[in-house]
């Protein structure tokens, strides 16, 4: 499938869309997607948390390439995705005894690390700064084609900066048609949160992310961990070393309102909130916790479990944007494991915040 965009009746350029079996990756097809990487080109691809912009993280001008597409600020560093564990020891300057604790138990998996970059790696690449965010990917197709294309890979989510990230590869071709040379097609992504971010360039290792390795999880391998006050809402002058912690992110068309609080009052506040709107002739849309029914103009139960929130959450936000729904009253969820990574996002999301006590 092939997608063209057309500008002043002349095109500008041509998305095309490549279906990979997910479970059995036809090297035929990666090595297709590989050549367009190696050519300076854009190519998106899933990996187990969202899809992602992938461009030759060593290479300046394919890396703005990537800015470019997503329109995205030029001090919001990216994360280099690798297949091999040897391409760590390129891209930093030292790997501390805490990283090999966390890859011989997470890699491969949702866990970027950052460290201090190596002299190879582009400034473009890290937002200016001098760390550098590298994970190595799970997913069979995102680790065939790193290594198919031989270099490790600048890889944000494959979405227009701010908006919810991809899930599914119809969730790029909305945001990148005629921006980025091809979309791989592997399905639905599993995780559907972006990786867990965590600093080891200080003493203290920091979590700058949640997501789905938990801050419990860490814990347990390496023991203490602060917690970057953007993650507890808290402003700062500390660097921004990882995507997601300096800009509003995530966010659907529609203005979302975060409420917090026990069961019942979140209930109470719910209503009282979708009463005021629709009296003031809004769609208002509703991210359920409790499974309760609404008359509100669309409802979503996310799910009884965090995975399942986190996997359904930015897919529904586009939904509520196909439904064309003004306010999206979210009632929030537990903060730890998995919540922590989902309440963070919603919080970058939300246009106001509500917490009940």
């Amino acid at each position: 499938m092939t997608a063209i965009v057309l500008i002043k009746n002349q095109v500008k350029m041509q998305t095309k869309i490549l279906k990979i079996n997910s479970k059995s990756p036809q090297i035929s097809k990666i090595r297709q997607a590989s050549k367009i990487i190696k050519s300076g080109n854009i190519v998106a691809f899933p990996t187990e948390t969202v899809y992602g912009l992938g461009a030759n993280a060593l290479d300046s001008d394919s890396v703005k390439k990537i800015f470019v597409a997503k329109g995205r600020p030029s001090d919001n560093p990216l994360i280099i995705h690798i297949s091999d564990i040897s391409d760590l020891k390129r891209l930093t300057a030292d790997i501390p005894t805490t990283a090999h604790k966390l890859i011989r138990k997470f890699w491969p998996g949702p866990l970027t690390l950052v460290l201090k970059k190596s002299k190879i790696v582009p400034k473009i690449t890290t937002g200016g700064i001098n760390t550098v965010a590298v994970r190595m990917p799970e997913n069979k197709i995102a680790k065939l084609l790193i290594h198919e294309t031989g270099t490790p890979l600048a890889a944000p989510s494959a979405n227009i900066s701010g908006r919810p990230s991809p899930t599914t590869s119809g969730h790029v071709f909305e945001d990148m048609n005629g921006k980025i040379s091809m979309i791989i097609d592997g399905g639905k992504t599993k995780i559907g949160i972006e990786s867990t971010v965590i600093d080891l360039s200080r003493k203290t290792p920091m979590l700058l992310r949640p997501g789905a390795v938990t801050l419990e999880q860490l814990q347990k391998v390496i023991g203490k961990i602060s917690i970057h006050p953007s993650i507890q809402e808290r402003k700062t002058k500390d660097i921004h070393r990882s995507p997601g912690m300096k800009y509003r992110h995530y966010s659907p068309n529609a203005k979302i309102i975060l409420i917090e609080g026990s069961n019942d009052k979140v209930k109470d506040k719910t209503l009282q909130l979708l009463s005021e709107f629709k009296n003031q002739g809004k769609k208002v849309g509703i991210l359920s916790t409790t499974n309760t029914r609404y008359k509100s103009d669309m409802t979503v139960f996310l799910g009884k479990k965090l995975d399942m929130v986190a996997s359904n959450l930015f897919k529904t936000f586009r939904e509520f944007d196909v439904k064309k729904i003004d306010v999206i009253l979210a009632q929030g969820t537990s903060r730890k494991g998995l919540g922590l990574g989902i309440m963070n996002r919603l919080g970058k999301a939300a246009y106001k915040k509500i917490k009940i006590n």
